[in-house]
């Protein structure tokens, strides 16, 4: 479990930002994670500011909510400089689905961590493809921790990492839930529909047998 660094004796003005980033495939937990650490802060009675893409308003308009249903409140913006704008005097910044954003949010999360303010940040590592998503790879290299979360895959229990697609579209941003993607380890994901089902179809005849 992340712990985090204690920096609150520091003089205002002698105080050091820093950007940590949680991330995995969907289902991991990774709104969870932030939601908590940010819960922490606010019982520290930190000031914190919570964004999230205005695009994503899967299970809520303004909240941040997680696939289980914890939730907490944060401000749509449409762009990552809004983000910079909208900080103000917070001493703790909260980004969940952090892949969205445009490519400005990497100078973003570097200039609010200068500033002093910790910033976290939680999203996506991979997209459907397997391939990185957004600017996650540029601000998991900046950032002072990492953590990375992993869920389990729903065809074989294994540890998954891969946010595997169950709908026939090629769009990279393409907004569902479990209707549309399924957490898979890195065999079932390269397997595919196909031969999971045929591996399911033979386990079951195994199992009658």
């Amino acid at each position: 479990m992340f712990i985090e660094p204690s920096r609150r004796r520091d003089p205002p003005h002698l105080r050091t930002g820093w950007i940590e980033v949680i991330c995995g495939s969907m289902f991991s937990g990774k709104t969870e994670e932030l939601i908590r650490r940010l819960n922490r802060a606010r019982i520290a009675k930190l000031k914190v500011q919570i964004f999230k893409p205005a695009l994503d308003n899967r299970y809520h308009a303004e909240n941040i909510v997680s696939h289980s249903a914890v939730a907490i409140h944060s401000s749509p913006v449409q762009t990552a400089s809004q983000i910079l704008l909208l900080a103000g005097d917070c001493e703790v910044v909260g980004i969940d689905e952090t892949q969205f954003f445009d490519k400005e949010i990497v100078s973003i999360c570097n200039e609010l961590a200068n500033q002093g303010k910790r910033v976290i940040v939680a999203g996506l590592d991979m997209d459907f493809a397997g391939n990185p998503f957004g600017c996650m790879p540029q601000l998991m290299g900046i950032a002072e921790y990492v953590t990375k979360v992993h869920a389990i895959c729903v065809v074989c229990g294994d540890i998954a990492h891969y946010s595997y697609r169950l709908v026939p579209s090629q769009e990279r941003v393409l907004l569902g839930e479990t209707d549309s993607y399924e957490a898979r380890c890195r065999r079932c994901f390269n397997l595919g529909d196909d031969a999971v089902r045929k591996e399911w179809a033979y386990e079951d005849v195994k199992n009658d047998d």
